[in-house]
């Protein structure tokens, strides 16, 4: 079950048999799909600063907490996943962060030092979108990363945010594709569908 406002989350246990500590948004996603029964502690990443950062080594008692995941399809690939966020901009060579449109889906709060979103839970069975209009100007996209660390870049005109389930954005040229904070392909379709519940972490 997904959390629900106001209500607890996750619970207090023994330390795991054979935990995992694991550091790397793009680690831990991989290391909660590859069918192992070994349990993942989060030790570090964007995950982890969203979930309280509270370091799990050497606990004799852990937080168990059930995440959702965002299932993730590039054009017509295999669905990838994350745990954190995907990143959708123009290619470096076409301009990057500067140019076209700005995606970052969420299902964390963080990329990096960037608070990009604040109402968002990794259990809350929805991601959030926050997107930069492609006719953002480039003195404006300098302030508004500015402005991400403290959560200070919306309200604004052309930048829209928006919670969902399940959403698709097509392109009429490729774009540069991040999951994870691990560049994945470009792609001119992307899907993205939040998957409730889908894994349980440590921390």
């Amino acid at each position: 079950m997904t959390i629900e406002p106001g209500e607890p989350w996750g619970a207090t246990v023994d330390r795991p048999d054979k935990l995992r500590y694991l550091v790397g948004d793009a680690v831990i996603t991989s290391a909660l799909r590859d069918g192992s029964a070994r349990p993942v502690a989060v030790a570090g990443g964007d995950l982890h600063r969203t979930i309280g950062g509270r370091n799990p080594v050497g606990r004799e008692k852990v937080l168990k907490l059930p995440i959702d995941l965002l299932r993730v399809t590039l054009d017509d690939g295999e669905p990838q996943h994350a745990c954190a966020h995907v990143l959708i901009q123009l290619p470096t060579v076409r301009g990057g962060w500067w140019r076209g449109p700005v995606i970052m889906i969420m299902n964390a709060e963080f990329i990096g030092d960037w608070h990009v979103v604040a109402r968002g839970h990794p259990n809350d069975g929805r991601a959030e979108s926050c997107e930069w209009n492609a006719d953002f100007g480039a003195r404006q996209r300098w302030e508004a990363r500015r402005r991400l660390p403290g959560n200070q870049h919306v309200p604004h005109p052309q930048i829209e945010t928006r919670s969902f389930r399940k959403r698709t954005w097509e392109f009429d040229r490729a774009m540069q594709i991040s999951i994870d904070g691990t560049r994945a392909a470009s792609a001119r379709r992307v899907e993205i569908i939040v998957k409730p519940d889908a894994a349980t972490i440590y921390a």
